[in-house]
């Protein structure tokens, strides 16, 4: 495996764990309801609420990285992005108050805030004039995480505790930054031979930046709320029954996975096709298959998550080509 191969096996790898992390939680917290006389309650309204200022931080420190990534290097933030998520995600798992497991899931959503805008970066630096196929992968590796996380934590917290559901990945997310800090600084953009994009009117990306943040606002609200409710979706349409936690994790990550294929078919159709012809269709179909999903019941509901989670991921696809672009 070339030096090159390797630095991009761990941005997609720091992808995966950056939207694991995020959603431990939403399943995680049907098994803590389950506790006894348990420090957390059994309210699921009163604890997934926690994880708010997670996602807040999330989002906020997405805006300083460049300015740090200027001064500190890229290597360095994404040494701090695997050392950081982990530990806080080690952190939560040993969390025994409401206070410690809030503040040691804004930890994660801080450290989590680095990946985007520093590995998304990289990337596109190593990807050169045609970004399509690389981001399409690279969000194969992120809704992998995003697919995953139900599945594991609902299997982990069934046989060993919810407390293990974050403390095994946390571990792997750390060691992952060990192996990461032992690759030499690399330049993959030198290495790769990549191009700079055509430039761009000035009128025409101040227009298309207003449009991406009016997307990006949209679709990340859309987005959040699929995730973090899905586990929880599952539960109430297959699974009420708590001996079946596992089934809602699976049928959860059935779901997300069909976003994995759609992110990779997208990619690749992204650099034959316009953006324009990519993004339209997804479009128009997302809001009748999230109405769909409000009333379907039974096994339906997961091929219509899975609809929803194929044009969700895709758009994904489509906003970062259009960013990077």
């Amino acid at each position: 495996m070339t030096q090159a191969t390797r630095q991009m096996a761990f941005i997609n790898l720091a992808h995966a764990f950056t939207h694991y992390g995020l959603l431990i939680l939403p399943t995680a917290v049907l098994a803590i309801v389950l506790m006894p006389d348990g420090p957390f309650g059994d309210d699921y309204e009163l604890i997934l609420p926690l994880a708010t200022g997670g996602f807040v931080l999330y989002g906020l420190l997405s805006l300083p990285q460049g300015w740090l990534a200027a001064r500190f290097g890229r290597r360095n933030l994404m040494t701090a992005f695997f050392l950081g998520a982990g530990l806080s995600m080690i952190a939560t798992g040993l969390a025994a108050s409401p206070l410690m497991l809030g503040l040691a899931l804004a930890a994660t959503g801080s450290f989590a805030a680095i990946y985007h805008p520093i590995g998304t970066a990289m990337l596109v630096d190593a990807a050169g004039e045609k970004p399509g196929r690389a981001i399409g992968l690279n969000g194969v590796f992120g809704n992998i995480g995003v697919a995953m996380a139900p599945m594991v934590t609902a299997f982990v917290a069934f046989r060993w505790g919810w407390h293990w559901a974050f403390i095994i990945p946390g571990v792997a997310c750390t060691l992952a930054g060990l192996l990461w800090m032992r690759e030499p600084e690399f330049d993959m953009a030198r290495s790769r031979g990549g191009k700079p994009f055509p430039e761009i009117p000035p009128h025409l990306v101040r227009r298309a930046v207003i449009v991406l943040l009016l997307v990006a606002a949209v679709s990340g609200l859309v987005f959040n709320a699929f995730t973090l409710l899905l586990p929880k979706l599952m539960q109430e349409r297959l699974a009420s029954d708590a001996s079946l936690l596992p089934l809602a994790g699976v049928a959860a990550t059935v779901a997300t996975l069909c976003g994995a294929v759609t992110q990779l078919t997208v990619g690749r159709f992204i650099d034959r096709t316009t953006l324009r012809q990519m993004f339209l269709p997804m479009a128009v179909v997302l809001a009748p298959a999230l109405l769909a999903l409000s009333f379907v019941e039974g096994w339906m509901a997961v091929p219509v998550a899975g609809v929803v989670a194929a044009v969700l991921f895709g758009q994904v696809t489509v906003n970062e080509t259009m960013t990077a672009r």
